[in-house]
């Protein structure tokens, strides 16, 4: 063996890498067989779930013990179960579910993550609209799936934005691109004072009244319908724009802040969050594929450091600002008017 040759197993955690695909497939095609909810509350044996998920012979001992393996299913003699996580996370229906993530990874990230070689030649996004991923709205089906994304990323945001901040304070908030209402129907439960508003485009709205009656907050959470650059922004508090500045190139992030700053009372705040990028550009490969991914489905974004959020704030006139961890992924970054 020669020292460029290197050990034996060198090559073990490249080629980990290379198939992390394996993995990731498998649990989005065990969402897209709802095998999960199958199993929710019970146990089966391999027949009995096979059949029930409309499995083949061939490839099902093999895929439920590959997702045992990865530690979502729990096998006791021939029988299988769902994992805490799993049943807590991948149940449909459940507070913490996530699958619907899962289903646009499979039904649209996925396609277009083969498409990156051609996006980093190129710089252009991959999916089939200059409005990237929000060309969804269009279709009903593609607008559920995208919403329910959206629903498993803020959910953890949520609960965590509702607790570091000190909502006290002030009386409204306005969350944009509030989709149907998940993180403000967070907020106003842990804080029943406020008063809440989701701003979005119109082809939103029905899906908003929809969700938010199913949530038992029909009426608790208004919705105003608009552009985020051409119409008026309500006046509130409070704004949250969570999972939205990674959109828009850097011109569009400053007009955004700009308008925002005007409509935030004085005494406000606006809280930015995303899945930001750290400092040195080193650590959190999350962050750094994310931008990627952001690369594939938009016309001009890509993840920010904290300190860059701190610039575009700092710019657009709010005065103290303030970073802080919510959840595992996202970062905070509170800007307050004074």
């Amino acid at each position: 063996m020669t020292a460029a040759e290197g050990p034996p197993d060198s090559a073990g955690g490249i080629l980990d890498l290379i198939m992390a695909f394996y993995g990731s497939r498998a649990v989005i095609s065990a969402v897209e067989l709802d095998l999960f909810t199958t199993l929710s509350g019970t146990s089966m044996t391999g027949t009995e779930l096979s059949g029930r998920a409309g499995l083949h012979p061939r490839g099902a001992a093999d895929f439920l013990d590959a997702l045992v393996s990865l530690g979502l299913l729990e096998r006791t003699g021939d029988r299988y179960a769902n994992t805490p996580d799993a049943e807590r996370h991948l149940v449909a229906g459940k507070p913490g579910y996530v699958g619907g993530y899962a289903r646009m990874a499979g039904g649209m990230l996925f396609p277009v993550w083969g498409k990156l070689t051609e996006a980093l030649r190129t710089g252009r996004a991959q999916v089939p609209s200059d409005r990237g991923i929000f060309d969804g709205y269009r279709d009903d089906d593609a607008t559920r799936g995208f919403l329910g994304a959206m629903d498993a990323v803020n959910g953890g945001v949520g609960a965590a934005l509702a607790a570091v901040f000190d909502w006290s304070r002030y009386s409204s908030v306005v969350d944009l691109g509030g989709a149907r209402g998940n993180l403000a129907a967070t907020l106003v439960r842990e804080h029943p004072h406020l008063d809440a508003t989701c701003f979005d485009l119109p082809p939103v709205e029905r899906f908003f009244d929809e969700h938010t009656a199913e949530l038992g907050l029909a009426g608790r959470i208004r919705f105003a319908a608009g552009d985020f650059f051409a119409d008026p922004l309500p006046v509130a508090d409070v704004f949250v724009a969570g999972h939205i500045l990674h959109y828009f190139d850097l011109s569009g992030r400053r007009t955004l802040l700009a308008r925002v700053h005007e409509s935030v009372k004085p005494g406000g705040a606006v809280l930015v969050y995303d899945r930001m990028i750290d400092a040195g550009r080193r650590g959190r490969p999350l962050s750094l594929l994310g931008s990627l991914n952001m690369l594939l489905t938009s016309p001009g974004g890509a993840e920010y450091t904290p300190d860059e959020a701190r610039k575009w704030l700092t710019e657009a006139g709010f005065g103290t600002v303030e970073v802080a961890r919510v959840g595992s992924l996202d970062t905070l970054v509170i800007g307050y008017k004074d």
